[in-house]
């Protein structure tokens, strides 16, 4: 006979402030089966978890159901203290989840507790038909795939090739750098993006550890934590890679000369055979396709001509490489939102009217200004510049974002006080809904822009921006501390557009089997105590690709993320999941729906030969589930229509005691 033991956590007030926990233990004590139910103010304690082993061995208690905070949580704690300090196996154990089911969503505590001990009976029910399980082991591939090649996906590639494991990243451009490529300056030391970024790029392409697949994609991935099968699609650059010496003369020469630079968001134009920027890495040309005379019509071929070394191919297809990796690191970045759908800014209607990163190219070296900052429209200084917050952030979902993107108030305050520094002649006016600044020497950045450059800071929106006859904006505002509307006749506005997750995302997500909200920004396993993993084991985090952050705050999820992938990497074997599905034979009719919502590639299908009676024998085709690969998910058993597929753990009738459980009066 089952001798169960209940303990039932205070967690301080987070539970017995709205869950009568005494009266949830007593409700356990008259159950079949539990030879023991108290309390503890916090369970998950040292000396909490030293309570229940000293009451298992006090009690003789061969199964256990902690009523705590969720098993997302805990789980594994609880487990932890089985398998190290007990005889008792593991997966003898259920969580009934009573702080956020509970007494996080209830007010009433009448309610709240009635709703915990049916959740504690429930868990009981459950725990009876729980049997021992043994976790397996997979080996682990020594190798990490870093998918992104911005910042973040940099610094974690060179941290993880530090601790000496090989590591590959997929950039979907022609180069690696991200949008810090774009940058002049980062705040708040205002020192050089590219002095800071250009060495690390370097790092990577010379780092024996390291190989960087550009102007790829991933294609498919396959497997599981520490044995990842990826596909990568290398697209056709039309340029060995091999031979190209990054000269430039192909781009010099090429008579296609007005194809729209995407590097400068369209403000001037590049060849059809390009290098994005003088510091790419690797620094190959690449033949854009669509504007390629060559290739469109079989006419030009200078490229070819004045390329010594012999890099051109035309005939180059897009090829495919598989690789296999322990860890996935995403690292997809962001863009800036699109603000043409925001005609009160007339975007769309004068060339004046730019984004914070048309800004940023406007006043680089590099850009097409050659720094100097000139207007897109007719090339003359501005005098009056409005800068306006908070375009598409913080907004109804039908209109924008509903999240701050962070990063706006503070890059505002340097292209101010840039302006102000470069131009003293020039007014700069910035709207604000509210000035955020969250981080060190932030404030203090801000006050600098106030205070010592003259940056006039009004609290109120932008209602409307008027193109004039004579080439000014008629910027329409209201001042809400001074309680009146403005009219300021400007000559350049300036739009601190909202970020997003790269358009990459969610079909990446997809492929990879992780988890997105509703603003397709990756989901980490847990906001506070795994920030940089997701909930499928062996993905990382890395970056903007998991919610909206800067440059030291990027850096810095890109080194834990670092760390979590070398700790998963140095592990030869790692423990499986024993909680996996299983096919009842006898049942299976091998409709192959199994393996087709399978994410894992982990069911395949055999032939059998069963016997029928009279002597005689069959082969019939059966699931067949690699253990090994199931992640126990749980898709195959509720898909299966013959009831063939059940999960160790979660089986059919544990689920069925659960509900009639609680169905229990």
């Amino acid at each position: 006979m089952s001798r169960i033991g209940v303990f039932v956590c205070h967690c301080g007030t987070n539970i017995a402030a709205t869950v009568d926990v005494e009266a949830v233990a007593e409700a356990a004590r008259v159950m079949p089966n539990v030879a023991f139910a108290t309390t503890n103010k916090y369970t998950c304690s040292d000396p909490g978890q030293q309570a229940i082993v000293n009451a298992i061995k006090e009690h003789n208690l061969d199964r256990l159901v902690i009523a705590s905070c969720s098993p997302r949580m805990h789980e594994q704690t609880f487990r932890k203290m089985l398998a190290e300090k007990t005889d008792i196996n593991p997966y003898m154990l259920e969580i009934a989840n009573i702080r956020e089911q509970c007494s996080w969503i209830h007010k009433d505590k009448v309610e709240a507790t009635e709703k915990a001990i049916i959740l504690g009976r429930a868990a009981i029910a459950k725990v009876l038909l729980n049997t021992p399980l043994t976790a397996g082991e997979s080996p682990v591939v020594k190798r990490a795939l870093v998918i992104g090649g911005g910042i973040a996906g940099i610094q974690t590639a060179l941290d993880i090739a530090e601790a000496g494991f090989e590591v590959d990243i997929v950039e979907k451009k022609p180069t690696i750098g991200g949008k810090m490529t774009q940058i002049d300056k980062t705040f708040p030391t205002l020192d050089c993006a590219a002095c800071i970024l250009t060495p690390k790029m370097v790092d990577c392409a010379q780092n024996e550890k390291i190989k960087i697949y550009s102007y790829s994609e991933v294609d498919s991935v396959s497997g599981f934590v520490g044995n990842f099968t990826v596909k990568i699609k290398r697209k056709a650059r039309f340029v060995d890679e091999t031979k190209c010496t990054g000269c430039g003369l192909c781009t010099e020469k090429c008579p296609m000369k007005n194809v729209p630079n995407e590097f400068n968001l369209g403000m001037d134009n590049r060849r059809a055979i390009y290098i994005p920027f003088a510091q790419a890495v690797p620094k190959v040309a690449t033949i854009d396709p669509d504007h390629c005379n060559m290739l469109k019509n079989g006419k030009c071929g200078v490229c070819s001509k004045v390329c010594s070394a012999g890099a051109i191919d035309y005939k180059q297809t897009d090829t495919f490489v598989e690789e296999k990796y322990g860890a996935i690191v995403v690292a997809t970045g962001f863009n800036p939102i699109d603000v043409s759908k925001y005609g009160e800014y007339a975007y769309d209607q004068s060339k004046d009217v730019i984004t914070s990163l048309e800004f940023e190219r406007l006043t680089n070296a590099a850009g097409p200004t050659s720094g100097t900052l000139l207007r897109p429209s007719d090339g003359k200084h501005p005098h009056t510049i409005v800068f306006v917050q908070c375009v598409g952030s913080r907004c109804t979902p039908e209109r924008g974002k509903q999240y701050c993107s962070k990063i706006c108030c503070m890059y505002t305050a340097k292209h101010a006080m840039l302006t102000r520094e470069k131009y003293p002649d020039t007014e700069v006016y910035v709207f604000y809904i509210d000035v955020r600044t969250p981080g060190k020497n932030f404030d203090e950045f801000y006050r600098r822009a106030v205070e010592d450059y003259g940056v006039h800071y009004i609290k109120g929106a932008v209602g409307k921006v008027s193109p004039q006859a004579d080439g000014t904006l008629d910027v329409q505002a209201s001042d809400l501390i001074m309680n009146e509307q403005l009219h300021i006749k400007a000559d350049l506005v300036v739009l601190a557009a909202a970020i997003e997750p790269d358009k990459s995302a969610r079909p990446l997500a997809t492929k990879l089997t992780a988890s997105m909200d509703t603003n397709d920004f990756f989901t980490e396993a847990h906001p506070k105590l795994r920030p940089v993993e997701s909930p499928t084991a062996g993905i990382f985090l890395s970056g903007v690709c998991q919610g909206p952050k800067d440059i030291p705050e990027t850096v810095s999820q890109a080194s834990a993320c670092a760390a979590k992938v070398i700790g998963l990497l140095v592990k030869d074997h790692l423990k499986t999941n024993p909680c996996v599905a299983h096919s009842n034979e006898n049942m299976c009719n091998g409709c192959s729906q199994c393996a087709n919502v399978c994410a894992y590639g982990a069911i395949t299908y055999v032939d059998k030969e069963f016997r029928i009676g009279g002597g005689k024998t069959e082969v019939r085709r059966v699931a067949s589930v690699n253990p090994a690969v199931c992640q126990g998910c749980g898709a195959c058993t509720v898909t299966c229509p013959s009831g063939a597929m059940d999960l160790s753990g979660f089986s059919s009738s544990q689920i069925m005691s659960e509900v009639e459980a609680i169905c229990k009066k």
